[in-house]
């Protein structure tokens, strides 16, 4: 199998995985139209991140950190269900007053860095992600017979294509978020706030009928 194969498929796979739209695409959206287009970019790429290392759990193997996080999964998907229910508990209520104070904390380190990390988090109490990836290369037949150079090179093409996907979605929105006046904004926060706290419930309840 030749490298830029390799790194095409990873990118192909990368790219339809974050495609999708869940609660990290709305906060994404949401984010770019109240934050700006580097918020929504980071907050994007920490699910990417997230994405690519549970990428590299599959590629490479690591049968006992997947085998760890996967019995870990109902304290993890708790975690995430919570914060859910608390990002969009804070986004129904932001006033969109606040966009101009958004915007300049958005760009700066810290709000770049709160960006990021949030949707990382969110991301990676999903554990089930690597069965997802275990499965999808060893359906390709990516993992059969990669060294690690090629394992290496396919976790680089997820990534490259999840990071593609956020930098199309933030680019696009982006080109509206300057039209939209504090009325339109206020039913964005309503409305992703609301979407994003019902996910958060859908992913609390589907742990119960788990138990």
């Amino acid at each position: 199998m030749d490298l830029l194969g390799t790194l095409l498929r990873g990118l192909v796979i990368g790219f339809s995985i974050a495609a999708p739209v869940g609660p990290i695409g709305v906060l994404c959206i949401r984010r770019t139209l109240a934050d700006g287009r580097y918020a929504g970019f980071l907050s994007g790429l920490g699910a990417a991140s997230a994405d690519a290392l549970y990428g590299c759990v599959a590629a490479f193997g690591l049968t006992s950190i997947s085998g760890f996080l996967v019995d870990q999964q109902l304290l993890l998907r708790l975690v995430g269900g919570a914060f859910l229910l608390y990002l969009g508990f804070r986004i129904f209520r932001e006033q969109p007053d606040e966009r101009e104070a958004a915007i300049i904390s958005g760009t700066s380190y810290g709000g770049l860095a709160r960006a990021y990390s949030s949707t990382f988090l969110l991301t990676i109490t999903n554990p089930l992600t690597i069965l997802s990836f275990a499965a999808i290369f060893a359906g390709l037949g990516l993992v059969e017979s990669a060294g690690y150079v090629l394992a290496t090179v396919l976790v680089l093409g997820v990534f490259s294509g999840s990071a593609l996907w956020w930098l199309l979605l933030s680019g696009g929105v982006s080109l509206f978020s300057s039209r939209l006046g504090l009325g339109t904004l206020r039913w964005v926060n309503r409305a992703s706030g609301t979407i994003i706290f019902g996910f958060g419930v859908a992913a609390l309840l589907s742990l119960l009928r788990g138990l």
